[in-house]
């Protein structure tokens, strides 16, 4: 089936699809997808993941407005949806990736007071100044200043709330896990080695696109967006 011309995942020549077993999941499957011609194919093996704590809810992005949970700031939900891939991060030089990549300093937030100019966007204090990153729960350095936690070590941003549109949500990444099968505050968490995988393989000129939605979601939507068909472990 070739894309359709009107839905979200138009242009888009890259897939990163989680599938969770619903709303209040904690925890699904991330599967990598290619275009090739009109059609879907699987590159790589499915992976497990985790995501909110609480699950996940409709985020903001490049999807129309959905029924169903909305995200919002604070609500431990991962943001089901799609959503464009964004910078690449971490601790030390860059990795093996087309992405753009920055390397976070002890100095770097990202702004998860609602309310803020900043809101959701990751800034520099010795840039903004400390009063700006006041408040803030999300540094990225979290080994510096979380006691050597390891989570934000490589990552990329999922473009959630492009707009910064208050209470929507902020700050939602692919980063490392703390430990296999431990939940987040609304990220995407994988393993070390699937996420040097996707960093990889992902390119810019591709316009790649994450998606995350309930196994439900998925196959409600399924036609009408030229989505694959989900991957078990």
């Amino acid at each position: 089936m070739p894309p359709r011309a009107d839905g979200p995942l138009a242009g888009s020549g890259q897939l990163v699809l989680v599938t969770t077993a619903g709303w209040d999941a904690d925890h699904g499957t991330l599967q990598a997808w290619e275009r090739v011609g009109g059609d879907w194919r699987a590159v790589g093996d499915p992976a497990a993941v985790t995501v909110g704590r609480s699950g996940s809810a409709w985020g903001l992005g490049r999807h129309p407005h959905q029924p169903g949970p909305a995200k919002r700031e604070g609500d431990g939900r991962a943001p089901a949806g799609v959503f464009g891939i964004g910078t690449a991060f971490g601790y030390g030089a860059q990795p093996d990736t087309a992405l753009d990549y920055r390397r976070m300093r002890a100095s770097d937030y990202c702004i998860d007071v609602d309310g803020s100019p900043l809101y959701n966007r990751i800034v520099d204090a010795a840039e903004v100044g400390e009063e700006a990153v006041a408040g803030s729960t999300e540094p990225m350095r979290r080994d510096l200043h979380r006691g050597g936690d390891q989570r934000y070590r490589l990552g990329f941003v999922i473009e959630h709330n492009p707009d910064a549109q208050a209470g929507g949500g902020s700050c939602i990444f692919a980063h490392l896990w703390k430990a296999p099968g431990a939940a987040t505050a609304g990220c995407t968490a994988m393993d070390a080695a699937k996420m040097r995988e996707l960093l990889a393989w992902l390119e810019p000129s591709r316009q790649p696109v994450f998606v995350l939605l309930p196994r439900g979601e998925h196959a409600r939507l399924q036609a009408e967006w030229n989505l694959p068909a989900p991957r078990n472990r």
